[in-house]
């Protein structure tokens, strides 16, 4: 016991200095080490019951039975009795699980299977994160300084004015920034719940159902299968081949093996092969997981390629922003120690000269905030997070904020079949038994078929599909039979059911010995019972080549089992061909009896006899036709890759459209043969593949995206789909079908098993791309104004047209209402008819370069008109004629970025108003923008260095920005050059862009 403590600490220890991963292994160490000195301690089997423990009836505390399974007290588990005496404990019967009636007394004792979460952050702590910005903070002090000189020497309330008027606009930016993010962590809290939805099955009450993760209690008898991880700390009571993976927990990479001799299960760990029942020994904060979850807090989402992207372009025109802001200042102390050294003022020095070096002061650093595009990365958050909610409540569940973007650069989708393209509700279409093709479709023919073979071959049929399977049925409220299980095996049972075949008889009347559950790579599944007679019988299922090939015998058309010569199995094999040629997915049914000489705990492998070959029918979902069309006009080429025989999946395909002409449809074996030259050669034809293997799937996405640069998308549901999902640009798992690990290894979940879904998702992810392209072109044309006109002026005339307050105002709209305008403008079908942005495609394209030259040079040239001689062209005189010019150069700035940002919501179009009307958000942004500038100039002029305006000014300024439309017009028919060469992988010549495709 000592050496195995020491172990344990030893081991903690050297695992101390690695990442988050590593640091869970260290936690997992140290508290099997700690239970493992309590034991040592005290390894008395009879366990001190409280007084509330024992009136429940439950026989163990909470924690005693929580360090048995966590410490793997083996000694002490079987001098309770093993999985039985656990159970007796926990007052539960291992074959009917816990009483409905008794599970709120169980979480009254043993607690609820949540985990204690971080608190999220306040609406306040967003605001206080908002407030310690640099540039934000050396504002808010100058303000505080300029009100400390301005009382004194201009006396309450003028004094107050500027500085009031800079505290107020920067109160403003803290609000809305603050109210953005907070509206963000509220999605990505949503997000976060949904991410944590599982579903387990349990039998309670003697039926087998499914619950929530959250309502699972101590007691419970959970069903395991390949693919799910394990809900909570429990151990082993009955099952085959159940192999775990735990090396989220211990950090070994070999599986164990589950049995009766290592029967401790944790939670968070996997099931990687195999099926079994558990039963739960502790939940939530007591698991394994759960005391980790106290010690670790989970790292916040990275950053996305393109946020990291467009930091380093932040950070390039930031630089470019301080220079200019540094200059400006300078310019404006130099100007103004000149004057007073002409003037003969040099030696003098006032109060209200404090205040003009202040002022300038402030003017360089609002032309900081302005220049610093902190937009940029929230704009692609906003856009993310506003995609992500919407594509959550379409059925895509987006787990990596970064998908969302690569998605809309995919060039290339690997999908499954069944269940993706195909309903995945399967019905027994046909069958071949005793030599004869009978179609079913419905009671009535079923029962038709059992007049026309033998008794004898029906009722070694309906122990092949009874026997074999790793479904069940169960009755639900009603009394009517549900069956629980994978949409094939449910195929076979409701076969089973309709020719009145009694699931519970059967399984009574055999007892299973041993079983080797279903994987894609022996795509087999294999079972042992030994028969009421003495006897044992080996029933096996699956991928027809496989099974023919394991079957030297064959029930023919007298119900006798006869020689299976070459001659004859070429006519089953026509059979299985003519049934996959229909779109049929083929399923082959065996059995064999095994004698004493062969070992009664083996399963074999050959020598069986055929019984039947099942047709199961699985229809084409509605409207997948027409996706895969969207996506091949979208430049996306659609692959499947499926476990099927090639003649159904040829089928399928050509269904879908696929499968076109001059496509290739090829079988797992002879892919995995080829060689790499040959794989260049044929890879870019193949649009189907069929009987592969994970590994062959793992192998087309690498060299799709190694040889071919290819940003490919894959979607998966098993567990050996994992490398696959993990080794794509974005994997997307099966909400329905998928396995918990593969959902795990996935980006996005397709919560309806969709194909549509999935072009939804391309969709979005374009509108994500182009959305952030437009904002980007909105502000880095206000940037480039605000800073020219500023430094420019302050050259020249020795003062800044736009002052710090205003400058505050327009940074407002650039910056986070812009972003929320054109960052969540929702997608068009105008997406889909381009080609996708390849892996080094450069972000600012040319258009944009050229929309943003063109506004800036048309901004720059009438606002510089106005600066330098618009009061002699407006006829501007009297005392207040530089405040109305100064206040006229706002509006016309401000409304120049307004239309600017309707200019922007197209690129290459002409048209800039389509789907304007039906964005309410961008609607709502331009209304409030309009109005509220209308009450800075006219109510706020106070505090913006403002003066109300006369009708005809506000005409002027409306009109000097809606001209920048028409201006926008004639830029987007400037021709740019634009790559035409361009191939797709394919052979296909790239599909139009330009104007008529924006």
């Amino acid at each position: 016991m000592v050496a195995l403590l020491c172990a344990s600490f030893s081991r903690a220890c050297s695992c101390f200095n690695d990442h988050k991963l590593r640091s869970i292994r260290v936690a997992v160490h140290v508290h099997r080490a700690k239970d493992l000195l309590k034991n040592a301690i005290s390894s008395a089997v009879e366990y001190e019951l409280s007084e509330k423990t024992r009136e429940s009836g439950f026989r163990i505390e909470p924690d005693d039975i929580a360090t048995l399974v966590s410490a793997h007290d083996l000694k002490n588990f079987k001098k309770i009795g093993g999985a039985e005496g656990i159970a007796r404990k926990l007052s539960v019967s291992v074959n009917d699980g816990v009483s409905q009636d008794s599970i709120h007394n169980r979480q009254q004792i043993y607690g609820l299977n949540h985990y204690t979460e971080r608190p999220s952050k306040s609406f306040l702590m967003f605001v206080w994160e908002a407030l310690h910005d640099l540039t934000l903070i050396i504002l808010i002090v100058c303000a505080l300084v300029s009100i400390a000189i301005g009382l004194p020497t201009e006396g309450w309330p003028k004094g107050v004015y500027d500085g009031l008027g800079i505290i107020l606009s920067v109160f403003l930016v803290v609000t809305v920034t603050a109210i953005s993010d907070y509206q963000q962590s509220l999605q990505f809290r949503d997000l976060d719940k949904e991410k944590k939805k599982l579903f387990v099955q349990v039998t309670r009450d003697g039926k087998r159902q499914k619950v929530s993760i959250y309502d699972l209690v101590v007691g419970d008898i959970v069903h395991l299968s390949t693919g799910d991880q394990v809900p909570a700390d429990g151990v082993f009571v009955t099952g085959y081949s159940l192999l775990i993976d735990e090396s989220s927990l211990s950090g070994e990479s070999e599986p164990v093996n589950i049995d009766e001799q290592k029967p401790f299960l944790l939670a968070g760990t996997k099931v990687q092969d195999g099926q079994g029942k558990m039963i739960v020994t502790t939940v939530g904060m007591r698991t394994e997981w759960g005391k980790l979850m106290e010690t670790l807090s989970e790292g916040g989402e990275e950053e996305t390629p393109l946020q990291v992207k467009l930091h380093g372009v932040a950070t390039i025109i930031g630089k470019i922003g301080l220079a200019f802001a540094v200059l400006t200042f300078i310019v404006l102390t130099i100007r103004f120690l000149v004057e007073k050294a002409v003037s003969g003022d040099f030696g003098s020095w006032s109060m209200n000269d404090a205040m003009k070096l202040l002022d300038y002061f402030a003017i360089a650093v609002t032309i900081i905030v302005v220049a610093i595009p902190e937009g940029l990365p929230l704009a692609v958050t906003l856009s993310l997070a506003f995609a992500m909610k919407k594509l959550m409540n379409d059925k895509a569940l987006v787990r990596h904020l970064s998908a969302c973007e690569t998605m809309g650069s995919a060039s290339c989708i690997c999908t499954d079949k069944t269940g993706t393209l195909t309903t995945n509700h399967m019905v027994v279409n046909k069958i071949w038994v005793c030599e004869k093709v009978a179609e079913i479709k419905g009671s009535e023919s079923a029962e038709k078929l059992k007049t026309e073979i033998p008794e004898e071959v029906m009722s070694i049929l309906l122990q092949a599909i009874f026997q074999n399977t790793s479904s069940e049925v169960v009755k639900d409220e009603t009394g009517n039979n549900t069956i629980l299980g994978t949409p094939t095996e449910s195929a076979l049972l409701e076969f089973g059911l309709l020719t009145g075949g009694d699931f519970d008889a059967q399984r009574s009347t055999y007892k299973i010995i041993k079983v080797e559950p279903f994987n894609s790579v022996r795509k087999k599944m294999s079972v042992l019972v030994s028969l009421p007679n003495g006897g044992v019988r080996a029933f096996c299922k699956g991928a027809s080549e496989i099974i023919l090939r394991m079957c030297d015998k064959i029930i023919d058309s007298n119900g006798n089992a006869a020689d299976l010569p070459e001659e004859q199995a070429n006519k089953v094999n026509d059979v299985i061909n003519d049934f996959a040629s229909e779109a049929l997915r083929t399923l082959c049914l065996a059995v064999k009896d095994i004698d004493a000489t062969e070992g009664e705990n083996s399963i074999p492998d050959h020598g069986y006899t055929l019984i039947a070959i099942v047709g199961i029918k699985d229809p084409v979902r509605p409207g997948v036709r027409e996706a895969v069309q969207t996506c091949l006009a979208a430049g996306i080429t659609v692959r499947m890759v499926t476990g099927d025989n090639i003649n159904t999946a040829r089928a399928i395909a050509k269904e879908c459209g696929i499968l076109i002409e001059g496509g290739v449809a090829v079988e797992g074996p002879e892919f995995r043969n080829l060689s790499p030259e040959q794989m260049r050669d044929i890879i870019p034809n193949i649009q189907v593949m069929a009987r592969s293997l994970p590994l062959d799937k793992h192998t087309l996405v690498s060299n799709l995206r190694n040889m071919f640069g290819e940003v490919v998308a894959v979607t998966g549901d098993g567990t050996n789909d994992a490398p696959a999902l993990h080794e794509a640009d974005i994997g997307l798992a099966m909400g329905i079908a998928g396995t918990e690990v593969a959902k795990e290894n996935a980006d996005v979940i397709i919560m309806d098993d969709n194909f549509t879904t999935i072009v939804n998702v391309a969709k979005w992810g374009r509108a994500i791309y182009i959305n952030i392209q437009k904002f980007v072109q909105f502000q880095l044309t206000v940037n480039i104004v605000a800073l020219v006109i500023n430094f420019v002026s302050a050259c020249i005339t020795g003062s800044a047209p736009l002052t710090a307050v205003q400058l505050l105002w327009v940074n407002l709209i650039m910056d986070t209402l812009g972003a929320l305008a054109l960052a969540t403008e929702p997608p068009n079908d105008g997406l889909m008819e381009r080609p996708p942005v390849g892996r080094k495609a450069s972000f600012i394209t040319k258009p944009m370069w050229r929309n943003i030259f063109g506004q800036s040079l048309y901004q720059l040239i009438v606002l510089a008109l106005l600066n330098f001689d618009g009061k002699r062209l407006l006829g501007l005189t009297g005392s207040d004629a530089t405040q109305v010019l100064n206040t006229l150069i706002f509006n016309s700035f401000v409304f120049c970025q307004v239309f600017n940002e309707i200019n922007s919501r197209e690129i290459e179009k002409i048209n800039i108003f389509r789907g304007m009307f039906d964005s309410k958000i961008f609607f709502a942004v331009i209304f409030s923008t309009v109005a509220f500038q209308a009450i800075i100039v006219e109510f706020l002029g106070t505090f913006a260095s403002t003066v109300p305006l006369n009708w005809q000014h506000w005409l002027l300024s409306v009109l000097i920005g809606a001209v920048s439309m028409p201006i926008s017009a004639i830029l987007k028919c400037i021709p740019v050059e634009r790559d035409t060469t361009t191939k797709h992988h394919d052979g296909y010549e790239a599909l139009p862009s330009g104007p008529e495709l924006a």
